[in-house]
């Protein structure tokens, strides 16, 4: 049996700079967005254009992460996983140099999708990282505690990138962004271990080609889509993110103007909202081990259901009560931290040899998705009755999906 290396032995017995490091990878895409947010009616001004307009150098970014989720994937399975996240995070700062400089809408647009190829690294990486190392209940703990990493980040990113902009413009804020890119190529360059070794050539048999490598770990992008289990438990994140986006996206039209908060009170409220997404996952975190993945997957589709399905007869009531919406939204929150980590170690678990290529599905699907259907909720109408309906149907969607991904499992049991 060949012998683990030390800094793969390491990463298992450190867990804590792992989850930490992995977690900086993949909160460098929400960064990137969340943090120029409010620079938006800046760029629009400087650059002679809309704010509508400015609004597709966010886009530009999600359309880059989507194509560079599906590239990394299978190359980090060709060439190990610490070569792509180097070049993969290079590209992300010298585009985020670029943005920093550009001096036309259609450069800025161009740039920002080459900083989402970039940025997408982190979380395909991540995520492949963790199914190297661990399976099982151990690996969705680790999924877990990922959250919490993600999720600190986006709280705060708006307030600090609108305070920069206010003092020193657009232009520093994505400076900054280039500092961060620096900062997370650095930490992988000293600290990522090598978790996918290439295998050496076999006696009298010469080494596979790069291009060979290539178009084996593109071509397992096959057995993929047609793994009936795999797709079923890669949807339920991308449906759990529609329920998430629905809520952020309708958030400042249901409570800023259904309640008349000021921007300080919901800046506020959003952040206690944020909480229930971290706390959901590190309960699941601390459950896990205990309860396994499976059971508690099916308990957080089973909550997210009756929360939403509470929340939609709230805003049917008419109950014109700030704490009735978000009481039920807040568990609705809380209990998709149960959710999303269990679906995607259970989808990764049996796709060790291609954990790349699985990692690289799951996180486009996610973000496919759950921008598809969120958009829902505005052609719904925008407000807190469309919010609540796209959040039963994701929820009943999961509840499906799951169902067919344990039949699945059980047809293999038998076969």
């Amino acid at each position: 049996m060949t012998a683990v290396s030390t800094p793969v032995a390491a990463a298992r017995r450190s867990t804590v700079g792992l989850v930490v490091l992995l977690g900086s990878m993949a909160a460098l895409f929400a960064v990137t967005i969340d943090l120029y947010l409010p620079s938006l009616p800046q760029v629009a001004t400087d650059l002679g254009t809309t704010a509508a307009q400015a609004q597709v150098t966010i886009t530009g970014v999600l359309v880059g992460a989507g194509f560079g989720q599906l590239l990394v994937g299978p190359l980090s399975d060709a060439f190990g996983r610490r070569r792509p996240a180097l070049v993969g995070f290079s590209v992300y700062v010298v585009a985020c140099l670029l943005c920093s400089t550009a001096q036309s809408l259609e450069a800025l647009t161009l740039f920002r999708v080459l900083a989402g190829v970039g940025a997408s690294a982190g979380s395909v990486i991540g995520m492949a990282v963790v199914r190297d190392l661990f399976v099982g209940p151990v690996a969705a703990k680790l999924m877990s505690r990922l959250v919490l990493v993600i999720g600190v980040a986006p709280l705060f990113a708006p307030t600090v990138g609108g305070a920069l902009a206010g003092l020193w413009g657009w232009r520093v804020v994505l400076a900054l962004l280039v500092v961060a890119g620096l900062a997370v190529f650095v930490a992988v360059w000293r600290r990522l271990p090598e978790t996918r070794p290439q295998p050496t050539a076999a006696a009298g048999r010469p080494a596979a080609s790069p291009a060979a490598r290539v178009g084996r770990a593109f071509a397992a992008y096959l057995p993929l889509l047609r793994d009936v289990r795999f797709l079923g438990l890669a949807v339920v994140p991308g449906l759990t993110m529609a329920l998430i986006l629905s809520y952020v996206s309708v958030s400042p039209f249901v409570f800023r103007e259904g309640f008349d908060l000021t921007s300080g009170q919901f800046a506020l409220l959003f952040a206690v909202n944020g909480t229930a997404l971290v706390g959901g996952s590190q309960l699941n975190a601390a459950l896990v081990e205990r309860f396994g993945s499976q059971a508690l997957l099916r308990t957080g589709v089973l909550l997210s259901l009756v929360f939403a399905a509470a929340l939609l007869w709230v805003v049917l009531s008419d109950v014109h009560s700030l704490v009735a919406l978000v009481v039920p939204l807040w568990l609705l929150l809380g209990s998709s931290g149960l959710v999303t980590p269990n679906a995607v170690t259970l989808a990764l678990e049996p796709h060790g040899a291609s954990a790349g290529s699985a990692a690289a599905l799951v996180s486009a699907l996610q973000s496919g998705v759950g921008g598809l259907v969120s958009t829902l909720t505005a052609v719904a109408g925008g407000d807190a009755t469309a919010m609540a309906v796209v959040m039963v149907g994701a929820t009943v969607g999961n509840g499906l999906l799951l169902a067919v991904a344990a039949h699945r499992s059980g047809r293999r049991l038998r076969a």
